[in-house]
């Protein structure tokens, strides 16, 4: 029997990191498993982890995790605009998955443009909409900052043109849950109101039975009733949207397990592209900028950047590129991705100032390669093997630079891409590799060697993180639907679509 039409809905928070973005990924697995075709969406994000399409455009990362959880493929128009911070006060502007130039906050929330921006994402909604059923919306950060409601792309003014129902989130366990609830609801316009039809309270500790009273007041208070209050959880593992977490990881190295230390730069990018090895039993990995655990360290990764030139001057300053080559010529194995790469090479250099006012900086020279720079972004998935084995795997490239031996260097490329061209650079011990290949750790041949020189009192067990993932998502969605009254949310989606359908 078919599926009743939904009507697309949107998760809004009242503030930031409210958990908007997992409990998305969760309702596209649920909806997914109840049989219908759900498809993620965010207008506007704001994130340095971000994700390339199969047609090789870039988007938020979190929309991505959202697609895999509804079993798509990603595509550009579940996040059409994407904002990466390159300062406090500056991002770059990635549009249809392009960059379109860096602009500062107060010029990017300026009224003028936002008709022909506003156009863009009610398409890509509009694309999705007749494609997928329901559309899964997340708002950004709190729907209660009233001075830039003007210039709001992503949170009620997209709801109003989806025509969607609103269901506001809060996060209890940050405090004054009642207060943000409904400061949130009361600080909307009538029509906007209008749009919200439920609530959901974030991250409960303790026992939900202490919190009933609490739910009947909100719902006197708001005239809006509580879908559910989900607990906190632990032990299910889903892709982060923000770097922020990365301070409570691990810091430090362990006895027993090969140690991996994943350099903690100021902007650091992509940080997924550890995840794998977070998770195999194998390995403790550890973010740090500590010099002491640095050379306490078996594998030490150099991650992406926003900012390259910038990071790299860092390491210079607090001492841990001198860690770094200490642990290197100590035999350590040290690995670059992306910026990590260029940091690894003789120079940087920028001459036309794509990254900011410094020209040139001295890399850590571990290999011989030079960086230069470039305007144009490279953004593509890829197919490659490596080492010159003949196991075939997968990734994609975000950068804006071209890196190349130096003069009088011979060729030592690590990978060779499906259409023919080498990639990255390893040296003769293969204890020293660059690539721009992010994703290369969510390979498991490739984890395999990366591990190999540190394997033999380990055993050799392997990890399959394809199906690892999609088992956090089946158990992120049994987590939720337990918590969430799934027949009131249905019944809300079907009234509202057959309201918005009727003549």
């Amino acid at each position: 029997m078919e599926k009743k039409k939904l009507n697309s809905f949107m998760l809004a928070g009242t503030g930031s990191d409210v958990g908007k973005s997992v409990l998305a990924a969760a309702f596209c697995r649920i909806l997914k498993q109840d049989g219908y075709t759900p498809a993620p969406f965010k207008a506007q994000n704001m994130a340095l982890n971000s994700y390339v399409t199969p047609e090789g455009l870039e988007i938020g990362r979190a929309q991505a995790v959202q697609a895999e959880a509804a079993g798509l493929s990603c595509h550009v128009d579940m996040n059409p605009l994407l904002l990466k911070p390159s300062t406090e006060q500056t991002a770059q502007v990635v549009l249809c998955g392009k960059p379109v130039g860096d602009r500062s906050a107060y010029e990017f929330f300026q009224k003028e443009g936002r008709k022909e921006l506003r156009k863009v994402v009610n398409d890509a909604y509009d694309r999705l909409a007749n494609q997928y059923n329901p559309i899964v919306m997340e708002g950004a950060g709190s729907i209660s900052e009233i001075n830039l409601r003007d210039c709001d792309l992503v949170n009620m003014p997209m709801a109003m043109h989806a025509g969607a129902d609103v269901f506001l989130v809060a996060d209890i366990d940050r405090g004054g849950v009642f207060a943000s609830v409904y400061g949130s609801i009361l600080l909307q316009t009538p029509e906007e109101r209008s749009l919200i039809k439920g609530i959901i309270i974030n991250k409960f500790r303790g026992d939900i039975r202490l919190f009933e009273e609490g739910i009947r007041m909100i719902e006197d208070l708001c005239k809006v009733p509580v879908l559910g209050v989900v607990p906190y959880y632990r032990g299910i593992y889903i892709e982060e949207e923000d770097s922020v977490m990365l301070e409570s990881k691990n810091r430090e190295a362990a006895a027993g397990k090969i140690n991996v230390a994943v350099i903690l730069l100021r902007h650091l990018s992509n940080f997924t592209d550890f995840n794998v090895l977070e998770r195999d039993e194998r390995v403790h990995l550890y973010y740090t900028n500590n010099v002491d655990d640095i050379t306490k360290a078996d594998i030490i990764l150099l991650p992406g950047s926003k900012n390259t030139l910038d990071d790299l001057y860092e390491l210079r300053r607090n001492g841990v590129a001198q860690a770094i080559l200490k642990a290197s010529q100590e035999g350590a194995t040290v690995m670059g991705i992306c910026g990590g790469y260029q940091m690894m090479g003789l120079e940087v250099r920028d001459p036309e100032g794509v990254e900011g006012n410094v020209r040139m900086l001295p890399g850590l020279g571990l290999l011989p390669v030079i960086t230069t720079m470039q305007g144009d972004k490279v953004t593509r998935q890829v197919e490659f093997t490596f080492d010159g084995t003949e196991a075939l795997c997968k990734g994609y490239e975000i950068h804006m630079g071209r890196t190349v031996p130096a003069e009088g260097s011979p060729p030592s490329p690590f990978n060779q891409l499906a259409d023919g061209r080498e990639e990255g650079y390893q040296d003769k011990q293969k204890k020293c590799l660059g690539t721009y290949i992010h994703g290369i750790l969510d390979n498991q041949p490739f984890i395999d060697f990366l591990l190999a020189p540190y394997i033999g009192k380990l055993g050799q067990q392997t990890f399959d993180y394809t199906a690892f993932k999609e088992e956090q998502y089946d158990k992120l969605a049994e987590h939720v639907r337990k918590h969430i009254n799934m027949p009131l949310l249905y019944d809300i989606l079907e009234k509202s679509r057959m309201f918005a359908t009727e003549p």
